[in-house]
């Protein structure tokens, strides 16, 4: 099996990437660019992965996805075989392999039983396919960029709508296992407003069947074929492959016609998650506000009225300050709350990178609010992130360097190196070593080494550039400094109670950032592993803004308790504590993974966890950079609106 040839070349890849006039067509709009055909005019089916998308109980027992030429399946393919289709970068790292066929579709042209191609089955190749059934593969096609799909009733809500793909075959409910053989295309159409004999394709169904034929086939013989294709797993099997084309006129128009394919699975819980995830933190903000302005409006008055007050009785003085000590100790160590923090370089890195993230999911989702990523330009989701992550490096070698500065880092030159290779390094070196799962697996959803190297390319081409120039212009400007002076000798830290602990604090701060986004993320996940359509990008711009406050909120107040207990060790206690939100999240997808999946192979639970890791991973610097900048603005804040002599 040669995956090479399962995407274009690097170079193809890397001027489709950095082309600008193909922006044009990079973005869906409603009403842009439609494709009209005259009747009779050929309108091509491509072929697509074979993914696995759960059995009858919803359970997905496998996330590998077959290449639809595969050899094992011997599906009728044209002339010279299956030619690959111009892809975008994303859509080659989201698993898409887009084929041509054999299929034959000539507009307002009906066929009726035709015969593609006959093939024989061997013993080996049924025992594989039969599996493939019961793991509830399906196959993918596209027409005129449009999912082929079956229709669909949601018992929730009782509405149809399109499921994108169709069943490889089905087990019965007596034990046989069907293999599907025939498909009848059912492709709706309507013709342009204004310009007589133009039409375009606004829907596609496809109905499998399983259809056993003894003679000689023709027109009426599909509906005479009482039978079904059982492929015997202890000697050969013959299979006929055939199909039917019916067009019908709609009244769908062009710029709608993908409304069918976008179901919300059960919208009730997303809104009452919503709802709930708001009055949390409507009430954790309204928490924090109530504890930390009163106490420290309170607190920062007495300390300047303190300082004011010229004692000549040195004792009287020790007395106020003892008064003071007894109401709060956050001012007691100002000499000691900007002292430089262990391993200061691995955290300006972590927070130059969390720093590109934050920014790269921000524009991300606003673009797919607004519409600009639809889901009809495959992969563009995945290539703007991307893109967006690539050219942000300069933002990230900025942050970095700016912090590792304002920490009195000395070891510059490596802030430089670190910042734009150690996290994507990691990254690159996961997904690598997962792609190899793949390749060993002959899975077409491994990427091709040629893409790998495209990536690795742009890299250095761009980000690592941009990142050297952002950490540059950091390392030029002048160093922040604190707004008080740090004593020489560090203060003794007294003990904490339990819950400011490292461990019970990370527990308590992580969870509720998680909690903002738990529902969301079963929507994702399920997206993602279930091979759903997803694009409830609303939602998750709320689910995202209400992470940011939530997490914000909860470590200034972490904080503001550390330093009110005299420990001045904040900074990687903030960071940490809400980065851990991303082992929340590993640990749901352990839990998902336990109740709707049921992976029967090694290599997918590799696969399963090794990306749900990444994920976490990505995440937990996420999340650890919003803990760290909310808290570091926050003890600039209070330290600075103090008088200290």
């Amino acid at each position: 099996m040669q995956l090479r040839s399962h995407a274009p070349s690097g170079a193809t890849l890397l001027i489709s990437l950095l082309a600008l006039p193909q922006l044009t067509s990079a973005f869906y709009l409603p009403g842009v660019a439609p494709t009209s055909y005259k009747q009779d005019d050929a309108v091509p089916l491509y072929v697509n992965a074979i993914r696995p998308v759960g059995d009858a109980d919803s359970v997905l027992h496998s996330v590998l996805s077959w290449d639809y030429y595969h050899p094992t399946f011997q599906f009728c393919a044209p002339e010279g075989g299956g030619q690959p289709v111009g892809e975008s970068l994303g859509s080659i790292l989201f698993g898409d392999r887009i084929k041509t066929s054999a299929f034959e579709l000539k507009m307002k042209h009906n066929e009726t039983c035709k015969k593609q191609c006959e093939v024989t089955y061997g013993k080996n190749a049924a025992q594989f396919i039969n599996q493939q059934i019961q793991e509830g593969v399906s196959l993918n096609w596209l027409v005129d960029g449009l999912p082929a799909g079956q229709k669909t009733i949601d018992v929730l809500s009782d509405t149809e709508f399109t499921n994108p793909g169709f069943l490889l075959g089905e087990q019965l409910d007596d034990g046989r296992i069907k293999f599907n053989n025939h498909y009848d295309i059912v492709i709706e159409y309507h013709e342009v407003n204004g310009n007589n004999g133009q039409y375009r394709v606004v829907g596609v169904i496809v109905q499998p069947e399983s259809r056993k034929y003894t003679g000689e086939i023709g027109p009426d013989t599909c509906n005479t074929a009482p039978d079904i294709v059982e492929l015997s797993e202890t000697g050969d099997t013959k299979v006929r492959f055939t199909y039917s084309v019916y067009w019908i006129e709609s009244t769908t128009a062009w710029a709608t016609r993908w409304d069918k394919y976008l179901h919300v699975y059960d919208p009730k819980i997303q809104w009452f998650s919503l709802i709930n995830s708001s009055v949390i933190v409507i009430f954790l903000v309204l928490t924090v506000m109530s504890v930390l302005v009163r106490a420290l409006k309170k607190d920062i008055a007495r300390y300047n009225r303190l300082d004011q007050i010229n004692l000549d009785d040195l004792s009287g003085t020790s007395v106020l300050e003892d008064g003071v000590q007894e109401d709060s100790g956050w001012k007691l160590v100002h000499g000691d709350v900007f002292r430089n923090p262990s391993h200061p370089l691995l955290l300006s890195v972590f927070l130059g990178n969390g720093t590109q993230l934050f920014v790269m999911a921000g524009f991300t989702i606003a673009f797919a609010l607004l519409g600009f990523l639809s889901p009809s330009n495959r992969g563009s989701l995945g290539t703007i992130m991307v893109l967006l992550y690539t050219v942000l490096g300069f933002v990230g070698g900025y942050t970095s360097a700016r912090m590792y500065k304002s920490l009195h880092g000395e070891k510059w030159k490596l802030n430089i190196i670190l910042t734009p290779l150690l996290v994507p390094g990691i990254v690159f070196a996961v997904f690598f070593l997962l792609d190899l799962f793949l390749w060993a697996e002959e899975s077409s959803g491994a990427v091709p080494f040629t893409t790998m190297l495209v990536l690795i390319f742009i890299w250095f081409l761009i980000s690592v550039p941009l990142s050297f120039a952002g950490s540059w212009l950091a390392f030029r400007a002048p160093a922040i400094e604190p707004p008080v002076r740090t004593n020489q000798i560090p203060r003794q830290i007294p003990p904490v109670t339990t819950y400011l602990k490292p461990i019970p604090s990370m527990l308590l701060v992580g969870l509720l950032p998680f909690g903002a986004i738990f529902v969301e993320l079963y929507f994702i996940m399920t997206s993602i592993w279930f091979s759903r359509i997803y694009y409830m990008f609303g939602f998750l711009f709320l689910c995202y803004g209400l992470m940011i406050i939530t997490c914000a909120a909860v470590t200034v107040l972490l904080v503001y308790f550390l330093l009110c207990a005299e420990n001045y060790n904040w900074q990687w206690r903030a960071f940490l504590a809400a980065g851990t939100s991303g082992g929340y999240i590993f640990l749901n997808a352990l839990i998902y993974w336990v109740t709707k999946l049921s992976l029967s192979g090694f290599a997918g639970s590799v696969l399963y966890i090794g990306y749900s890791a990444l994920i976490s991973f990505l995440f937990f610097i996420l999340t650890g950079t919003i803990g760290y900048f909310a808290s570091w603005l926050f003890v600039r804040k209070i330290y600075s609106s103090i008088k200290i002599d």
